[in-house]
């Protein structure tokens, strides 16, 4: 059984099949509703019900507190109509006509950029493009059925392969397979573009760019796409990690800011070794960007990383005059939504 959906202000309608989400239910209708994780960590898909039954499902506190149910706000990407209902919710017009596609893609090349991370670089069968907005992200699927998320680390006009950045994580089958296992030319099945982090083109604002680990990768879409245009926009990226190893591709930014006087890159080391003689910032990377800016009223914010970074740097920056809605993020988590039976 199904159950209709309107969308406010548009007026848009959609079918829910039973058990499907809201959010997957309007990707499958062509309609763009902000996204991020997909599964409930980063509130990116957020919006109020005005009406009908909700199986909110699961989601981390974090990303919807109790105060915000009951005012009647849900997550939508985890978010279930149990009758018909009427949502609110801003749409995303830059996505109209990019649809996500499942599709083959062989390794064209792997590279080892650090001691833990991977880029692969994908190419799609003969005479197929993926259209896709810089910043956004594909998935994995895998035999079993279960999906892993990674960001494209590449920008619109650099299509003849995907790039990706893939960060070892210890016990994850995926990663393992990839950093132990996987050879080049290797099949694997995708799906994409997903997501809602993507540049603003509408807007003049300086940027801020925050990245945590490889939180870098749809963050170096981004730049290399602005970029690419030409756009005379003033940009800073602060790029946090551990230790100076972790900056696994850290001349890139460094001739980004040779090349584009607009350009200013700020590495953050937090716990720098005794080898490493650091000489730059130390500490987390949202308190570098609070350092040097007393009001971030007329900025724009592109944040990228952990959840417990993404949270804070928002919640500090919106302190500091940073209007809500001009912070867009990518929150990296290992949870994965389930794919449709």
């Amino acid at each position: 059984m199904s159950h209709q959906v309107t969308i406010k202000p548009s007026g848009h309608l959609y079918e829910v099949a039973e058990h499907e989400t809201f959010l997957s239910a309007a990707i499958d209708a062509g309609l763009n509703l902000p996204y991020g994780c997909r599964n409930g960590a980063c509130g990116a898909c957020k919006g109020k019900v005005l009406s009908g039954e909700v199986d909110f499902g699961d989601y981390q506190s974090t990303a919807l507190t109790d105060t915000e149910k009951a005012a009647g706000l849900a997550l939508f990407c985890c978010a279930k109509p149990l009758t018909d209902a009427v949502i609110e919710c801003r749409e995303v017009s830059a996505l109209n006509g990019i649809k996500p596609r499942i599709m083959p893609a062989r390794v064209q090349m792997m590279e080892k950029l650090s001691h833990d991370v991977m880029a692969l670089f994908l190419k799609l069968p003969s005479n197929e493009r993926m259209q896709f907005l810089a910043g956004q992200y594909i998935e994995f699927i895998l035999k079993d059925g279960k999906r892993r998320a990674f960001s494209l680390a590449n920008a619109p006009h650099n299509d003849e392969f995907l790039e990706l950045h893939l960060r070892l994580v210890p016990g994850g089958a995926f990663t393992e397979y990839v950093f132990n296992e996987m050879q080049e030319k290797a099949i694997l099945r995708l799906e994409g573009p997903f997501g809602s982090f993507y540049l603003r083109e509408d807007s003049k604002k300086p940027i801020i760019f925050v990245a945590g680990g490889t939180g870098f990768a749809p963050i170096k879409g981004l730049v290399e796409h602005i970029l690419h245009q030409n756009t005379a926009r003033e940009m800073v990226l602060y790029w946090g990690v551990k230790s100076l190893e972790d900056l696994y591709m850290l001349n890139l930014p460094k001739a980004w800011a040779t090349i584009h006087p607009n350009f200013k890159f700020v590495p953050v080391l937090s716990e720098p070794l005794d080898s490493d003689a650091w000489q730059g910032r130390t500490g987390f990377v949202h308190q570098a960007v609070l350092d040097d800016f007393a009001d971030l009223g007329g900025h724009q914010v592109y944040c990228c990383g952990a959840p417990v970074m993404v949270d804070t740097a928002l919640a500090t920056f919106k302190a500091r005059g940073l209007p809500a809605d001009e912070f867009f993020s990518d929150v990296f988590t290992y949870a994965n939504p389930t794919p449709k039976a």
